[in-house]
């Protein structure tokens, strides 16, 4: 069974097609980039497979189901989408403890997941004091507070400085090494040439291409590529 599937997607807001006709797998147990200038619809087909967007048509799916149809969804599929999701007010720690016990997970977890992206010295300060980096990093750990099979990330390196974006290479190779299917969307090209096994790149709402990486630069950079078949870059 493949871990995600987009079957004939389209999604329009209005007359405009943000995806349109999409379809796209990704296999288990894998990283997929999934890239795209801006406005390709990256972040509208990531929101139509976790449910916050409703499909004009077509489908997709994650291991299986539409997203709110798992059970438990969040001990099956983690989910980094945007980092302003957390309580200003509360610690990096509290925060989590609160998504912890929705999920009936314990407070040990919550120091694993806080160890794991190095956030375990800033668990007592307030969200609100955070920097775009760190509010990333607790979006990771949130993600994957419930050991989920699946890890959908859209653009995870947004706010990380060098030092930052190399960490997230070994954070999402470690997640690959323990078998979690990755589906991650960057703008960071050269990171995702050493991070990715396979590639979709979707353009204007459309499949563009999809393979390995192998396939897909055919003995260029990942970049080289990806300005080739978009016919242009990621402005």
């Amino acid at each position: 069974m493949v871990a995600i599937v987009f079957r004939d997607l389209t999604k329009t807001y209005g007359k405009f097609p943000a995806v349109n006709n999409f379809s796209a797998e990704v296999k288990p147990g894998r990283v997929t980039g999934f890239l795209g200038p801006n406005g390709a619809g990256k972040s509208t087909a990531l929101r139509c497979l976790v449910g916050l967007a409703k499909p004009t048509s077509g489908k997709a799916r994650v291991l299986g189901k539409r997203y709110p149809q798992l059970k438990n969804p969040s001990t099956r599929v983690g989910v980094v989408l945007d980092s302003r999701g957390f309580h200003p007010g509360l610690t990096g720690y509290q925060n989590l403890r609160v998504l912890a016990s929705m999920a009936g997970l314990g407070g040990q977890r919550v120091e694993e997941v806080l160890a794991q992206v190095e956030l375990s010295d800033a668990r007592n300060k307030r969200v609100k004091g955070y920097s775009l980096g760190m509010k990333q990093r607790l979006s990771l750990a949130a993600a994957i507070l419930g050991n989920p099979e699946v890890l959908i990330l859209d653009e995870p390196a947004n706010g990380l400085d060098p030092a930052g974006i190399a960490w997230l290479r070994g954070f999402i190779s470690a997640q690959a090494a323990a078998g979690t299917t990755v589906l991650v969307s960057s703008h960071q090209l050269a990171e995702l040439q050493n991070t990715v096994d396979d590639v979709i790149i979707i353009d204007h709402g459309q499949l563009i291409a999809a393979g390995t990486l192998e396939d897909i630069t055919a003995g260029q950079s990942l970049e080289q590529a990806f300005l080739r078949l978009t016919q242009g870059g990621l402005s």
